[in-house]
Parts: structure tokens; C-alpha cells; sequence
């Protein structure tokens, strides 16, 4: 039978990569993490750890034994505590995915105040456009924008984010302000080129949704591409509002067509199924959802 320092010495000398670093962190001498280590390679009869002078890895049986064990060991951890009516202050790394512009602007902001508020939470963002697997990249939890796919992920929905059409006041001033989404065939739109149709833009007229083939002299495969492009009086862009929130505010573009906006796309967090989320990311999905409205993407 395992002993529980046993597992503990396991998990921080692979958190932490070697063992005078894991011992650090436990409080414990490095010949007790070592021989720890090693009795729980014997017990399993396997090794779990690749030493070298300078640094410790997981082999492949250990990673895969870590990543069994690790939220077992979270879990008994919580179980301690709340058998003795405590109240747990939350702790430990909680992995979050976000989209790649979204987080740095919006996201991080909130986790440094979380980070103030829990100091014994470490945070580490993952950032991708594309809808990740929870296992694959060991998330806790994560933030997506757009219609959610079917799956059988928990998600809570936090908000709505607009998409707008908008252009530099100095092209307006040269070729003129759509009316209707209609008068976009007499403008040079900017297309996307990775969109799945980008000729194609959306809007809402009477109610109903309309699409409306645009087309333009440029073209480019990156949002920030687009948006230079624009600010430099090339053409009419079609984004979410929040990605170019700043170059509103400062006047570099001008929302146009706002009567004609196609429906908001919703913002959810989601999380894996099954077990009950850990203190750190149930607090954590708690305080986003509570802080949501003080990012001022409404």
C-alpha cells in the first residue's frame, strides 16, 4: 500500500523537477523525498522518475501515473479538511484555457485580482481559438466564445458579445457611410482569409438573419492585419466589438450599420463532467461569473 507522503514526494519532484526543488516545497529533506521516490517505484515495481544530475523527469508511465494521481491527492486533500469543518482556502494550480486576443486583455486582469485575493492559487493560461480537449491539456476549466458544440461538458453562460461593421472616419469621408447592408457591394470590404466564408458577412434585417456577399482589394489571414488595414482607410471590417473596443474609444474607427448588428454570440465557461470541481476552480468559476460585468464588455 502506497504511503501518502510517498505519493506527495512523487507529485512535487514532478511539478517541481528535481528533488532538492520538490523537497523545498515540502518542507522536507531531499534524502526523505529521495527515498520516498524510490519506495514508491518499488511498491509499483515500475519507475516513475528519470533522474540525471541536474534535473528529474517523469518517465511515460509515471506521467500517465501523475495524471491519475495528482486530482486524487487534490481530492483527499479537500476531503482532510472538510472532514474537520474546516473551511478550505483554495490552493494549488488551476490550469485555465481562454482565447488567444481575449485573455491577455480581459481574463488576466481578474486572475491577478483572484491571485490577490488567494495567494496559495498558482494560475497558468492556455491559450487557443480552437475548442481544446480537457484531458489533453489538462484543464481545469476554460472560457470560450461562440455557440458551444455538443458535448458533455458543464458550462455556465456568463454574457454576450456584439460583432460590428466599422471603418476609419477618413475613408467614410472619402467614399461615403453605408445605410444598409446592402450598400456594402459599393465598398472595398476587408476580408479574413481563414474564415469559413470570407466573402460572406451576416447581419440581422427585419428580424431575420442576411447574408451579404462583400468583397475588397485586401485581404488577410489575421484579425490585427485587418484592423491596421482599416485604421489605415483600406476598407470597411467586420468584427467583435471587444477586439477593437480600444480603436473606438479612440476614434481610429467608426461603428456603422449598428441597427442592423447580427445577434450576439455568447461567452460560457465550461468544465469537465463527473466529480465535483476542486475548491480552487469552483471559487474560481464563482468569482468570474460574479466579476463578468467589471470587464465592461457590454
Amino acid at each position: 500500500m502506497e504511503r501518502l507522503e510517498d505519493l506527495e514526494a512523487f507529485i512535487a519532484v514532478v511539478e517541481q523537477g528535481g528533488l532538492t526543488a520538490a523537497a523545498r516545497r515540502l518542507d522536507r529533506r531531499v534524502q526523505a523525498v529521495s527515498r520516498s521516490l524510490a519506495s514508491l517505484e518499488k511498491s509499483l515495481g515500475i519507475e516513475l522518475v528519470q533522474r540525471t544530475t541536474r534535473r528529474s523527469t517523469p518517465s511515460e508511465a509515471g506521467l500517465a501515473f501523475y495524471r491519475r494521481v495528482k486530482p486524487a491527492l487534490e481530492e483527499i486533500a479537500e476531503a482532510r479538511l472538510e472532514a474537520a469543518d474546516n473551511r478550505l482556502e483554495p490552493s494549488g494550480l488551476l490550469r485555465i484555457g481562454a482565447p488567444v486576443l481575449f485573455a491577455p486583455v480581459y481574463l488576466v486582469p481578474l486572475v491577478a485580482e483572484f491571485m490577490k485575493r488567494y495567494p496559495k492559487v498558482d494560475v497558468e493560461l492556455k491559450l487557443s481559438d480552437r475548442f481544446v480537449d480537457f484531458a489533453e491539456e489538462e484543464l481545469d476549466l476554460a472560457i470560450r466564445i461562440g455557440h458551444l458544440p455538443d458535448s458533455d461538458l458543464k458550462a455556465k453562460r456568463l454574457g454576450e458579445l456584439r460583432r460590428v461593421t466599422f471603418g476609419a472616419p477618413g475613408y467614410f469621408a472619402r467614399c461615403g457611410r453605408p445605410q444598409h447592408p446592402a450598400d456594402l457591394k459599393d465598398h472595398a470590404c476587408i476580408l479574413r482569409t481563414v474564415d469559413r466564408r470570407p466573402g460572406t458577412w451576416t447581419f440581422q434585417i427585419e428580424g431575420k438573419p442576411y447574408s451579404i456577399q462583400v468583397s475588397g482589394s485586401f485581404s488577410a489571414d489575421t484579425m490585427k492585419a485587418i484592423y491596421a488595414a482599416a485604421t489605415h482607410e483600406l476598407g470597411i471590417g467586420f468584427s467583435p466589438l471587444w477586439q477593437i473596443r480600444d480603436l473606438v474609444e479612440e476614434g481610429k474607427v467608426e461603428l456603422i450599420l449598428t441597427s442592423f448588428e447580427p445577434p450576439p454570440v455568447p461567452v460560457h465557461i465550461i468544465w469537465p463532467p463527473g466529480r465535483s470541481p476542486l475548491a480552487k476552480t469552483r471559487i474560481f468559476k464563482d468569482y468570474l461569473v460574479e466579476h463578468w460585468q467589471d470587464i465592461g464588455l457590454a
